[in-house]
């Protein structure tokens, strides 16, 4: 239980690689804050992580809320007085398309899902963050942060842009805090959003949630102990 006694916060928990990193932080002995709008989703988490015998806290809430998110942290604050670890995992995909079909309130929910979120995750939480011996934040990023690519536009440039966010952060706070940041690109998965940018991909054929979430929850347990940690890995 390299994780015992650390709390973690996990967004877009209630399914796909957010779900199953929850589950797999818990099993390591965190205790997990499942972070999502969907209730039902959220309780299905939270039944799995207890079944399997860790512990975690409900937050159901929209990332793209600030106040949401302020409100948050001050409950944080009161009853743990710090956060160990913060995965910025939701993120919203958005529409395939041609860059000038896209409806303006498209792009802005895009951007307000991927990149403004993460900024409020961190203006919210860095106290906490710097009030833990370890703090780390890590977020799921995409290939197309680095590689853009034809109809991939506010996808790919609010991940770029997030990227930008996190290591911006990352360089103010590694000189005069334990808080480490890093970015992770979870690369092909069968999740539903995979499944929406490519329908006629056969999901058998992807790793799944679970196995990216061993993968994710091994870096962390891994880097959070040694406190080295990468710019982005890129899980293969």
């Amino acid at each position: 239980m390299p994780l015992k006694g650390r709390i973690a916060l996990v967004t877009g928990a209630s399914r796909g690689i957010g779900a199953a990193t929850a589950e797999a932080l818990a099993a390591q002995g965190a205790h997990v804050i499942l972070v999502a709008r969907t209730q039902g989703g959220l309780e299905a988490t939270e039944a799995s992580i207890h079944k399997a015998g860790g512990t975690a806290t409900l937050a159901p809430l929209d990332i793209t809320n600030a106040g949401h998110i302020e409100t948050l942290a001050k409950v944080v604050a009161e009853r743990w007085g710090r956060l160990d670890l913060l995965v910025a995992n939701a993120s919203q995909l958005g529409e395939i398309s041609p860059l000038a079909h896209i409806e303006p309130k498209t792009f802005e929910a895009v951007f307000a899902a991927n990149t403004t979120s993460v900024y409020q995750l961190i203006r919210a939480f860095d106290p906490l963050l710097r009030a833990s011996e370890q703090g780390r934040l890590v977020a799921l990023t995409s290939s197309v942060a680095r590689q853009p690519r034809a109809y991939w536009g506010p996808y790919a440039a609010s991940k770029a842009a997030m990227e930008a966010l996190v290591l911006c952060y990352g360089d103010e706070v590694s000189g005069i805090s334990p808080v480490r940041v890093t970015l992770v690109d979870p690369g092909r998965t069968a999740t539903r959003m995979r499944a929406q940018a490519f329908p006629g991909e056969a999901p058998d054929t992807l790793p799944t949630a679970s196995s990216r979430a061993a993968d994710i929850a091994a870096l962390i347990v891994n880097d959070f102990l040694s406190g080295i940690y990468h710019q982005c890995q890129v899980l293969p």
